[in-house]
């Protein structure tokens, strides 16, 4: 072969490497798509002992394993991405897979980052970042705790 051909075959070795890396997701991690969903809970009607804010559920489109949980409030997270967070669980082995959760929910094969600690009440009309880890997919999802009615 002669030195052109050579040439030739790095050249396109390395647009079809840059092809790949740019604009394919072969190498980007993969994305968590999550949702919201704030509903009155009824075991505890309004006025006596109720939270001050409506539970809010979480979901996914498929089953995820996931690895690392960590709520946060927006304006903490803005300005310090390693925020205190209200609540942070983690896996160290399997967890069990899961396609939706509702908040401070004791969610299995994980545990609270900070031995013996709980959720922290979602404060009304505070806007929250919610950070997952299943593996190598993340997925991060800004919501607003609601007030009770």
């Amino acid at each position: 072969m002669s030195k052109n051909n050579w040439l030739l075959i790095v050249a396109l070795l390395g647009l079809a490497t840059v092809y790949a890396v740019y604009f394919t997701d072969w190498f980007r991690p993969k994305r968590i798509e999550i949702y919201d969903v704030s509903r009155q809970n009824r075991l505890h009607p309004p006025g006596a002992n109720a939270p001050e804010a409506i539970p809010v559920t979480f979901g996914f489109g498929t089953r995820y394993q996931i690895t690392e949980l960590k709520v946060v409030p927006l304006d903490a997270w803005q300005t310090n991405h390693d925020a205190l967070p209200v609540w942070h669980l983690v896996s160290d082995s399997n967890s069990v897979p899961i396609k939706s959760f509702l908040y401070g929910q004791r969610v299995g094969g994980m545990r609270p980052a900070v031995a013996g600690s709980h959720a922290e009440p979602l404060v009304p009309d505070v806007t929250y970042h919610l950070e997952l880890r299943a593996g190598k997919a993340r997925g991060e999802h800004n919501f607003t705790a609601k007030a009770e009615q």
